[in-house]
């Protein structure tokens, strides 16, 4: 089975990211973007994956009384998990770097959940990748931070970036989860919705 069969459906991507449109783009299906504005709070009592799945389906809900027949929107979210709490965007280069300080020599798992919505069915999906960083010396965190765009990035840091390519050891699972966008599994949810 192939992407041919959702030549039929309009694909809606609610997505603002630059690497989930290149990755849903590099999978042949041709999509449009959309996006909508979710206040991105959970309950406290949620832990990994659960907060993902919630998000990711609550990013989906200023879309529902919209879908047409034969949309089919996707809205994913990612987080990295470490020390039993969600680290998600930094809102400061002062707090990206706490939180890239904070994973140095450590494993840390990142979780994305991916939410296929249509008129009459939803599918929630989710998948874990465990991250392991070496210890990167001060200055090459404050290279990253003022030489890419840490505040956008869950966690701090892009796989693809610089810091990646030097300071990630070993990785259990999918690259492109790491990158917010497991693509194995938004197939996956497209071919079953």
């Amino acid at each position: 089975m192939s992407t041919t069969n959702l030549k039929s459906k309009q694909i809606i991507l609610a997505s603002a990211s630059p690497r989930r449109q290149e990755l849903l783009k590099d999978l042949d299906i041709d999509f449009k973007v959309i996006c909508k504005h979710v206040e991105e709070i959970y309950p406290l009592h949620l832990k990994k994956e659960q907060i993902t799945n919630y998000l990711a389906k609550l990013k989906a809900v200023p879309f529902k009384e919209d879908l047409k027949k034969n949309d089919v929107l996707i809205t994913s979210d990612t987080i990295v998990w470490f020390n039993n709490k969600a680290l998600g965007k930094p809102k400061s280069k002062e707090e990206a770097y706490q939180m890239l300080q904070s994973l140095m020599g450590t494993t840390h798992k990142v979780i994305t959940s991916i939410c296929v919505t249509t008129k009459e069915k939803q599918i929630v999906m989710y998948d874990t990748t465990k991250v392991s960083f070496k210890v990167l010396k001060q200055e090459e965190l404050q290279y990253y931070i003022n030489n890419y765009n840490p505040l956008d990035k869950a966690g701090g840091y892009g796989i693809q970036d610089w810091i990646g390519k030097i300071g990630i050891e070993k990785i259990e699972g999918s690259y492109f989860n790491v990158m917010g966008f497991p693509t194995h599994m938004v197939y996956k949810a497209l071919l079953e919705i």
